[in-house]
């Protein structure tokens, strides 16, 4: 059988090893292709292809459930669950998903982007089987670095306390989440993978049978599990928390041999109550170069398979964002050592690993645990620290209560600066910065604000690091700025609450906030076009909202937009709504912006184009609400031919 005959995972069954060997060698190849081509996640899925395998043999998939943890390691499970001939269409708008999603597929239980939360789902379906008197198995796939997620650990302690709940955690140990592994867990874990007894065992014992007289060779079939035995008995410690907190625990166990692994997971069945199979793999297992950087290669854009160099532009582009920010940051520390900077794992995507480099005493990476980076945030705080806490928008959501509780409720200099805020693309609805201007906008103590361009980020990062009257949040988007000059030091902070005026115009006020100013300027020129004069605004901050500046032109104008890259209920416009409210003026507003939907996974300008946010539909959606006259008389114009 090959991997393109596969439709349902239970073809699996009955498969000789030799036969699962070589779909695992069809999975790790269109894997490559496909990722290579399109760009997407690598290294993770490459790690777990014999797990996966090993695992749906042993389960039936029109009965059981397994849950993924992320979904970054799960395109294997997609290519077995009847994608397989839609893999080519992966993160392209329409096609398959990067993440798992209840929606695409029945084979998908479970849908996660943010980690360290299959046990918990797992455990909850565990319960519901149980209390409806069913009968089906529970596997839940959790990465080590997932591990370090509190959300993780507190579901390992309710199901420890359900000594007869049927559920199985497999932990995936491959060292690493994106950025190498911290803390006391993965530490143990190391400790265990790479104890002494554990390594000479794993790598001297065959050797050492095949030297005795009269066994030779011939002992090789049941080697293995006189390994794993000998194992046992030399590190005593394995596994000894997990089994303190009331798993049985089995391993660890070579996550590329699918013998051991089906063995194993058969037996793991035949527990009655919660079980942990402990399974050591190699991220970006079966290509070299993803093997030798596990960080580079966790995700990639389109590269050449050959090489794994990522294709080269055909023209140099603008710095991204958070490059602009990491070295600003990088500057600002040099000279305050005060200043430290903390991310969740996420070191390389919001730039922090510059500050790691060339200041690693004013750098702290918590693992995935973003309410924990709040807190602690807030307690270097208390003692003087300027902490800097850089998160992707979409991740901070997960420490909400940590912002109230323990930053603003005690009016505490935090600085949270949020990558990744609005439109983000191939990841889907899972990483969208959507919700940060709104969640954030009704806490009170909390100053917020948005650069128009990666200049005005660098202002914002002196702005935000001064800022030590309360906690202040910057947000900006993904990608690339606009190539505007950039100053090496020298930057001046901005006045907090202070908007800018852009472009004078007496028939219309749009007020833009972040991203959106530029797109709001490119507008204004195409209104211009149609004899339309345009006043545009940059708001910088959503709280404090600059009213001395809009509040007067919106009553003298008449009209107004404002345009935000965010949840429109909530959000930005919102904000000058109700600020305009307060002020009795009551003039027409039109909200441009992320209406009430998830934005699906696709490229940014498609999703830009669907939701109505380019310059050109910014124009025509104006002319349509405000100028319909001369919309009219334009399109008389148009010849019918």
């Amino acid at each position: 059988m090959h991997l393109s005959e596969v439709t349902h995972p239970n073809q699996l069954h009955g498969l000789s090893i030799r036969q699962l060997e070589q779909i695992a060698l069809e999975i790790r190849e269109k894997h490559l292709q496909t990722v290579a081509t399109s760009g997407g996640h690598l290294g993770p899925g490459l790690g777990v292809v014999e797990l996966t395998l090993a695992l749906y043999q042993t389960l039936d998939l029109d009965r059981d459930k397994v849950i993924w943890d992320v979904g970054h390691q799960a395109y294997p499970h997609k290519l077995i669950t009847g994608r397989y001939h839609d893999f080519h269409s992966l993160r392209q708008k329409n096609g398959v998903a990067g993440y798992l999603k209840r929606c695409e597929s029945k084979f998908d239980h479970f849908g996660a982007g943010h980690a360290s939360t299959s046990i918990s789902a797992g455990l909850g379906m565990a319960i519901a089987r149980d209390l409806k008197g069913e009968n089906f198995k529970v596997a839940a796939i959790i990465g080590d670095g997932a591990l370090t997620g509190g959300m993780a650990l507190e579901a390992i302690n309710h199901a420890g306390h359900l000594p007869k709940t049927r559920l199985l955690v497999v932990l995936n140990d491959n060292e690493m989440s994106i950025s190498p592994n911290v803390g006391a867990i993965p530490r143990y874990l190391n400790k265990i993978r790479l104890s002494p007894p554990v390594q000479f065992l794993s790598e001297n014992l065959e050797e050492q049978f095949k030297q005795i007289p009269f066994f030779g060779d011939t002992i090789s079939p049941d080697l293995e599990r006189i390994k794993e035995g000998m194992k046992r008995l030399a590190v005593p410690k394995v596994g000894a928390v997990f089994e303190e907190l009331g798993f049985t625990y089995m391993g660890p166990v070579d996550g590329h041999n699918l013998a051991e692994l089906i063995a194993t997971f058969k037996e793991a069945h035949t527990h009655p109550g919660p079980v942990l199979v402990h399974v050591a793999t190699v991220k970006g297992k079966g290509y070299e170069i993803a093997e030798s950087d596990r960080v580079g290669y966790h995700a990639q854009s389109p590269f050449n398979l050959a090489t794994g160099k990522a294709a080269p532009s055909t023209k140099p582009k603008p710095p991204a964002y958070s490059k602009v920010f990491a070295h600003a940051l990088v500057k600002l520390a040099e000279d305050n050592p005060k200043i430290v900077g903390i991310t969740a794992a996420m070191a390389t995507g919001t730039g922090l690993d510059k500050l790691q480099a060339k200041l690693p005493h004013q750098y702290i990476d918590v693992g995935i645990a973003e309410q924990h980076a709040v807190t602690l945030a807030a307690g270097l705080a208390c003692e003087g620290i300027r902490p800097v806490v850089a998160i992707y928008s979409t991740f901070l959501q997960r420490a909400f209560d940590q912002i109230i509780h323990d930053v603003c409720i005690q009016n505490l200099p935090v600085f949270f600066c949020m990558d990744r805020a609005g439109i983000v693309g191939a990841d889907g609805p899972t990483h969208q910065g959507m919700y940060d201007i709104a969640y954030l906008r009704s806490i009170p103590n909390l100053t917020i604000m948005a650069p128009k361009d990666e200049a005005e980020l660098q202002r914002m990062v002196v702005t935000g690091v001064n800022h030590t009257s309360g906690p202040i949040a910057m947000r900006y988007p993904r990608g690339n700025g606009y190539g505007v000059p950039l100053m090496e030091e020298g930057w001046e902070e901005l006045a907090i609450g202070k908007g800018e005026i852009l472009r004078h115009g007496d028939d219309l006020l749009m007020v833009a906030y972040g991203s959106m100013v530029y797109p709001a300027m490119q507008a204004a020129e195409l209104l211009g076009e149609h004899g339309i004069a345009v006043t545009v605004v940059n708001a910088r901050f959503v709280k404090p909202l600059d009213t001395e500046l809009i509040v007067p032109l919106a009553a003298k104008i008449g009209k107004v937009v404002t345009l935000e890259e965010g949840c429109l209920q909530g959000g930005f416009g919102s904000a000058v709504l109700e600020a305009l409210q307060d002020h009795d003026v009551v003039v027409p507003v039109k909200r441009l912006g992320v209406p009430d939907i998830l934005v699906d996974h696709a490229e940014p300008s498609e999703s830009f184009a669907a939701l109505g946010l380019t310059s050109e539909q910014i124009c025509d959606r104006i002319r349509e609400m405000f100028f319909p006259s001369l919309r009219q008389e334009s399109a008389a114009t148009i010849p019918l031919t």
